[in-house]
């Protein structure tokens, strides 16, 4: 198309618009009303919900961190430990597990997260922390090396 003029250039925005407008109509598509069919109400609400979907990938990390600290503390406290006291341990045992991870553990191999939690809780005695109160380690743990005096 040849135009002639620059007024006529401006009018004619051709296919380039029909489809940026449809891209957002694809995004409103679940919407009701004119929510769904007017482009200028549309573009807006598009444009407050993508804002809100970035906003709540962070909570749903945030909310899944904190699920897996509690349930990782509630599995340490049924074991005579605390959190801090486990962590420490473990990172003094070269341990090196995350949360999600050992909070699996603590769900769903309970009789593992009770080996890990005693081998962390001797490591923190035997460096030297009184607050410690643990059950003497039992015979049956082979623990390989990670404590050593």
């Amino acid at each position: 198309m040849v135009f002639l003029t620059a007024q006529l250039f401006t009018k004619c925005r051709g296919p380039d618009e029909f489809w940026r407008k449809r891209q957002i109509f694809k995004l409103a598509a679940h919407y009701i009303g004119r929510r769904r069919n007017c482009y200028s109400i549309t573009i807006r609400n598009v444009h407050r919900a993508l804002l809100k979907s970035t906003a709540g990938r962070e909570l749903k990390k945030h909310d899944m961190k904190e699920l897996w600290e509690t349930r990782i503390d509630a599995a340490a406290q049924e074991h005579g430990s605390n959190l801090n006291i486990l962590r420490e341990g473990l990172t003094r045992c070269n341990i090196l597990l995350n949360r999600k991870s050992m909070a699996n553990l603590a769900v769903w191999e309970p009789r593992t997260f009770k080996c890990l939690s005693d081998i962390a809780c001797a490591k923190v005695k035997l460096a030297g922390d009184r607050s410690v109160t643990y059950k003497p380690m039992p015979a049956s743990i082979l623990s390989s090396g990670l404590i050593d005096k």
